[in-house]
């Protein structure tokens, strides 16, 4: 058979300009935008950034037409005036950061899912308006799905809470919030969500909540946020003007968050069995700055750092069930004297560490505390809580242990114990101090405080 070469060298050219044509191809349907490979522009549907006009009508027809097609929508930058807007399975919706704006012109919310999974929102800012939410709604307000992504955005000037939660798996991370006239994150009865490195600046109520309708496992992690300026609006013994509420919810993850000013509490955790918080600084709290209460079993509270507070670290309400934690490792320092306004008026302040039942206190540094350095039980209500290697310094009374009728036993060992006028570890009934110094030569011992090498000066 005759080969032409002149056949094959233009087969080979041929071929191999069909190959470079490909893979140019290929490089540029990688190098291209997004929208012009495989979403849409929220301008193809008219509508038109920085009108006057509202543009719901254009905008959910986009949102629902990307959906569809499993597309993400793009809003270019600018100010898109809108009311409730709602996502459905799949919606993807994408903004320049800092630059792209939904302004709300009231409804429930302005943007609502139901039953939604797979849902993205990123680079948009939301803003609120201030104008007035129906109870229990958020300006993002998301109803059970799976694998929700909020993302990088804005939220601010809400008129009720900023994002709102039911039965939601996701995560909502790298956001700002602020000027929130409820809560900033509200979840109830979490499947799966991370609540990480938001900026928390100025609420109403409080800064997350972590809540659930019944007593059960919940397993959020709320890590890495940084809170600040969280005020109880509502008033109130404690609902409100807390950082961070666990309520309720199991298996809480609090960690890494940075805390400041808050009315009530940095992190508290209500009927919240398993909690652990750790790594957090707070500072300028004016109750209780680590909170675990009521009805719970377990929490490891350690690695913080408290600085301003009425108590640094209390786990209490033995009556109610709560036991069994491990304090470790904080320093908690400049405790002051007084509650806020509105809590019970015999409930004490200037205390580092409270504690109950069925727990470790060890390796703690508490200084300048105007009341105790750690206080165990409650009248009555104390059992089985060690109490040492702890520093502390300043202290009006160093170790305030329960010696009413019906306390169970608290061991006290290996503390320093340095400037305590009142005592280094003195017996009470509730709240008053009812022996002298325990560790002084000749005090008179009781069966229930077992003492020992502990150093005072």
């Amino acid at each position: 058979m005759d080969v032409n070469r002149r056949h094959l060298l233009n087969a080979s050219v041929a071929g191999l300009t069909a190959g470079a044509l490909a893979a140019a191809t290929t490089d540029a349907a990688r190098a291209a935008p997004l929208t012009s490979t495989m979403g849409r522009d929220v301008t193809q549907y008219g509508v038109r950034p920085n009108s006057p006009d509202d543009q719901t009508r254009n905008l959910q027809r986009a949102i629902d037409d990307a959906a569809r097609a499993q597309a993400p929508l793009a809003l270019p930058p600018g100010i898109y005036r809108t009311t409730s807007l709602k996502l459905s399975n799949g919606s993807q919706l994408v903004g320049v950061r800092g630059a792209t704006r939904l302004a709300f012109n009231g409804g429930a919310s302005l943007l609502e899912s139901q039953g939604a999974d797979h849902i993205g929102i990123s680079g948009i800012t939301f803003d609120g308006g201030s104008i007035k939410l129906p109870a229990r709604r958020g300006l993002l307000h998301c109803l059970g799905g799976r694998d929700l992504r909020i993302s990088d955005c804005e939220i601010t000037g809400s008129g009720g809470n900023g994002i709102w939660l039911e039965n939601v798996a996701g995560a909502i991370s790298n956001n700002i919030l602020t000027n929130i006239a409820g809560t900033a994150i509200v979840s109830f009865d979490a499947r799966g969500l991370i609540v990480a490195q938001n900026t928390i600046l100025g609420t109403n109520d409080n800064g997350i909540e972590i809540l659930r309708t019944a007593i059960g496992d919940d397993g959020t992690l709320v890590i890495d946020n940084r809170i600040e300026d969280i005020k109880a609006g509502p008033g109130g013994s404690g609902q409100y003007g807390n950082a961070i509420n666990a309520f309720r919810a199991g298996n809480v993850i609090v960690s890494g968050n940075r805390i400041r000013n808050c009315d009530y509490s940095a992190v508290r955790g209500n009927s919240a069995s398993n909690i652990h918080i750790s790594g957090n600084s707070v500072s300028d709290v004016r109750e209780v700055a680590l909170y675990s209460e009521f009805a719970f079993e377990g929490a490891v509270i350690s690695g913080n750092t408290v600085d301003g507070a009425a108590v640094g670290v209390s786990v209490c309400n033995f009556n109610e069930g709560g036991r069994i934690a491990v304090v470790q490792g904080n320093i908690i320092r400049n405790l002051i004297p007084k509650r806020p306004a509105g809590t019970k008026p015999d409930d004490d302040a200037g205390i580092g560490i409270y504690i109950e039942a069925d727990s470790s206190v060890t390796g703690n540094v508490i200084e300048n505390a105007p009341s105790f350095g750690i206080v165990s039980g409650w009248g009555r209500y104390l059992r089985d809580v060690a109490i040492s290697g702890n520093v502390i310094r300043n202290a009006f009374i160093g170790i305030g242990v329960s010696v009413a009728q019906g306390a169970g036993t608290t061991l006290v060992t290996g503390n320093m114990i340095s400037g305590a006028p009142r005592g280094a570890v003195v017996g009470l009934d509730h709240a008053r101090p009812v022996t002298p110094d325990l560790t002084a030569d000749g005090a008179q011992r009781y069966a229930q405080v077992a003492l020992g090498n502990n150093a005072v000066r």
